[in-house]
């Protein structure tokens, strides 16, 4: 699937909600979901700096894709993580790059963070596009 697919997927299921705190506890359910990452990739480098909450993000190149493993000691934070992570594992390095995420906004997700969650939600995303930018150089084909 793409980037816009799944972006799309998500927007529908936040639609299902009516109000913010059943989109909340969606979150903490998808936060629940999320695969642990290693252990040995909960290390100092892997924290995202700009996060009030402690989150560690790992990505590996498999086959020309990036598959990201995250995890948080907050569960809100949790459930962020595993919707970006979601619409941006499996895909190639410049996809990820040039992705608007602009399911953010549609579901209104930012507009309903507290202000340093809604950083932490920038700091996420912009290590994702650095982990992408750095990847990009070790697939055969750029282009």
């Amino acid at each position: 699937m793409t980037i816009e697919e799944i972006e799309r997927e998500i927007v529908d299921e936040f639609s299902m909600f009516d109000d913010w705190m059943e989109k909340y506890e969606y979150l903490i359910d998808l936060g629940k979901e999320l695969p642990l990452i290693e252990e040995q990739f909960k290390v100092e480098e892997n924290l995202i700096k700009g996060c009030q909450s402690r989150v560690w993000l790992n990505a590996n190149l498999e086959n020309e894709q990036i598959i990201f493993t995250a995890d948080s000691d907050a569960i809100i934070t949790k459930g962020i993580i595993s919707l970006l992570i979601r619409v941006l594992t499996n895909q190639k390095p410049k996809d990820i790059m040039k992705a608007k995420l602009a399911f953010i906004d549609e579901i209104g997700l930012k507009e309903h963070l507290s202000p340093t969650r809604s950083n932490g939600l920038v700091s996420m995303v912009k290590q994702m596009k650095i982990y992408a930018l750095a990847l990009s150089s070790k697939t055969t084909t750029n282009g």
